[in-house]
């Protein structure tokens, strides 16, 4: 039996997806930085793939006139970086709410560096760099929360 023309179409169209769209699509190539870090990008793809056909006019012994068409739409959007380095895995995302996500990283670190401070200090002048450092991450998270602010917040 003869191959019908939309098998034709079908196939044309998803070949040229397939060119279009792999894993490096998704996971991009990795990008070492200067310090070691592993850059990896991350994006999203949507995929839209309509095909269709019909035969048109009086049967002439066993074949019809055919008429059909087919079409795709890709969407790539960024999600964010995969940080791999210094003995950890980081998402750095791309989103709106990126800033609100470092707010929420970073009190683990900050908190981590506090008992650093206290626990390194012993009475010469411990008391003044811990002052010092506590105005330091005071001015960080006003920064960090203006930021925050100043951002627009997307319809729902």
């Amino acid at each position: 039996m003869e191959e019908h023309p939309i098998q034709g179409l079908m196939k044309t169209a998803m070949e040229s997806i397939k060119e279009m769209v792999d894993v490096n699509t998704v996971i991009g190539d990795a990008v070492e930085a200067p310090d070691g870090s592993v850059i990896i990008p991350v994006s999203r793809v949507g995929l839209g793939f309509a095909a269709g056909g019909s035969e048109f006019g009086v049967p002439k012994e066993t074949e019809l006139p055919f008429g059909g068409g087919s079409g795709a739409g890709v969407s790539v959007q960024p999600v964010g970086f995969l940080v791999v380095g210094q003995e950890t895995v980081r998402l750095l995302p791309v989103s709106q709410g990126a800033i609100l996500d470092r707010l929420v990283d970073l009190v683990p670190e900050v908190m981590d560096r506090v008992q650093q401070t206290i626990s390194n200090g012993n009475g010469n002048g411990s008391r003044e760099n811990l002052m010092n450092r506590q105005q330091q991450l005071e001015r960080q998270m006003v920064e960090l929360q203006n930021q925050v602010q100043q951002r627009p917040i997307p319809p729902l």
